[in-house]
């Protein structure tokens, strides 16, 4: 397996298009819409669009990007890009960070050093990480995809192939959304590889989404519940990526307005910013995620990604063994997020060492929650320690 350095670098032709693009937008008409009861609404993406086309600098989001270091392989066939953090300290341990849909790697950006150097973020050094953040297949730069059936189900095998390459027998992985999905497969289906999964996602192996009776919920689990409750809306997402998504990549590759539209909803609906996403991604973060999209033409990955995961069904099994995630097993509840799991629930179906409720935070964990996810990580970690190999 051959290893590359990798920088980012979008050309100056390929900004200067977009930009263009952005000015000659044809706008489409809106009635009635300030609540965003319609979807997008069109005063706040104006505003959005206008600091996208002339006040956006890509160019120093780009150099942040790059003050990581980052490379790109091909495993299987399959382009993959990573970023490889060095951890400070005594004996750090090797993690995997998944990103979701509709997010990218950069979603990590505030929680990599912290794992990574915890002694210069108010921690101690023996909490240590390798940290490991791959774009999933399809996304960004790790694409174009070669082949359709990439989901999921594959990326957790790609992922233990491409970490021994590393020199890691064995590593802990995190995950939400997509990437929960990914880390609870690697639990149940190459336990021999894991140290732990941690979750802000509750995804178990074998258990449809509405597994558990209500009646068997606490008030507390009850509360959280309904506090989740969302319009028809929110999932239409995944029918869409399920059953259509080539008809939808045809229209938002053509237009940065129509990507960032679709993009920007998920942002403002599943995050815990109470109806103005700024309080939790302000425009600058917003737009180099919607770059990311842009200047990688990867949108259409990301769908045929999610098509061939088919995360409307359950996770299938691969074996028979109980509790289906074998391998010790960490959730972090959001309270905002777009799915709750009992405690139970999620006990009966994974050797489960640790379960934290967050006081705040919706389905972006990671990127709404860094130092919460940091602690929370190092904490279900801390007694794992020394497995690696």
């Amino acid at each position: 397996m051959k290893i590359d350095p990798f920088r980012v670098h979008v050309p100056d032709s390929e900004i200067d298009a977009l930009r263009s693009r952005l000015a000659h937008t044809r706008w489409a008409p809106e009635l009635d819409n300030e609540d965003w009861s319609y979807g997008v609404n069109g005063t706040y993406l104006r505003e959005l669009m206008a600091y996208w086309q002339d006040d956006f600098d890509w160019r120093a989001q780009e150099a942040r990007i790059n003050e990581f270091p980052q490379f790109r392989t091909e495993i299987d066939g399959v382009p993959i890009h990573f970023l490889q953090v060095r951890g400070k300290g005594p004996d750090p341990v090797p993690i995997v960070l998944n990103h979701g849909w509709p997010w990218t790697f950069w979603d990590f950006k505030d929680v990599i050093m912290a794992l990574a150097d915890p002694a210069a973020h108010g921690g101690d050094p023996g909490d240590a990480f390798d940290v490991i953040v791959p774009s999933l297949p399809g996304f960004t730069f790790s694409g174009p995809l070669p082949r359709n059936g990439i989901g999921y189900v594959e990326t957790a095998a790609l992922w233990v192939k491409l970490m021994r390459e590393l020199g890691y027998e064995r590593f802990v992985t995190h995950g939400g959304d997509a990437g929960a999905f990914v880390s609870a497969r690697l639990g149940h289906a190459h336990p021999e590889s894991m140290i732990g999964v941690h979750l802000s996602f509750p995804i178990l192996p074998g258990v449809s989404h509405d597994a558990f009776d209500p009646a068997d919920l606490t008030p507390e689990e009850r509360a959280i519940i309904a506090g989740q409750e969302r319009g028809p809306g929110a999932f239409n997402h995944v029918l869409i990526n399920a059953f259509d998504p080539q008809t939808l990549a045809w229209a938002l590759h053509d237009s940065p307005v129509g990507q960032a539209a679709w993009l920007l909803q998920r942002r403002r609906a599943w995050s815990d910013c109470h109806g103005d996403v700024e309080t939790k991604f302000d425009k600058d973060t917003l737009l180099t995620h919607f770059s990311l999209y842009w200047f990688t033409n990867s949108f259409a990955g990301s769908e045929l990604f999610c098509q061939a995961s088919r995360f409307h069904l359950p996770m299938s099994l691969a074996n028979d063994v109980k509790p289906e995630i074998s391998v010790p097993t960490a959730v972090a509840a959001l309270p905002k997020d777009l799915m709750y799991r009992p405690r139970s629930l999620v006990a009966a179906h994974s050797d489960l060492r640790q379960w934290t409720l967050f006081p705040s935070g919706g389905h972006f964990a990671a990127a709404e929650e860094p130092e919460l996810i940091t602690e929370d990580i190092r904490s279900f970690v801390r007694p794992l320690r020394g497995q690696h190999g």
